[in-house]
């Protein structure tokens, strides 16, 4: 009977314990060439660059525990410089099947960086937050942070301006 004790004891101090916090750091990948319009997967500019080294200049002072981009070269070259720095190998997600059940498993108690795009930051920020609050982001904005704090079952968002 002792044993049992013990063990329900454990599970509801686990269950208990939901004062993780998991923060989301949403942001669109920096200026893209638009030298050719028919182009749908086009490199950074040389903006863009600055910026993406500039985004990891920002994140050095936060510890990450992983890099999401979508599997477009923007996005990669846009969270390529802030993994880097972080030690962090860039993991892909699917924009189609954003913050399912998997990614939230994973990520649960984490600091995490998701690069996406102007439809798709704001759509991952709603999709966390569960109400449709952001819409899609103006094409030249790059500069946009997503912040979205999950603590105690409680989420809270803001954005941040980084021009």
């Amino acid at each position: 009977m002792k044993k049992l004790q013990t063990l329900l004891l454990f599970i509801l101090l686990g269950a208990c314990n939901s004062n993780e916090t998991t923060t989301y750091y949403l942001i669109r990948h920096a200026e893209k060439d638009r030298t050719d319009a028919t182009n749908s997967d086009p490199n950074l500019n040389s903006e863009g660059l600055i910026r993406a080294h500039n985004w990891a200049k920002y994140f050095d002072t936060i510890a990450l525990d992983a890099v999401y981009s979508s599997d477009y070269k923007r996005t990669q070259q846009t969270a390529e410089p802030t993994a880097a720095q972080q030690g962090l190998r860039m993991q892909f997600y699917d924009p189609n099947s954003m913050y399912d059940a998997i990614f939230q498993k994973v990520t649960l108690g984490k600091a995490v960086l998701v690069v996406g795009h102007s439809n798709t930051t704001p759509a991952f920020a709603n999709l966390i937050l569960e109400q449709e609050k952001y819409q899609s982001m103006n094409d030249k904005d790059n500069s946009s942070l997503y912040v979205v704090i999950i603590q105690n079952g409680k989420k809270t968002s803001r954005i941040v301006n980084m021009h």
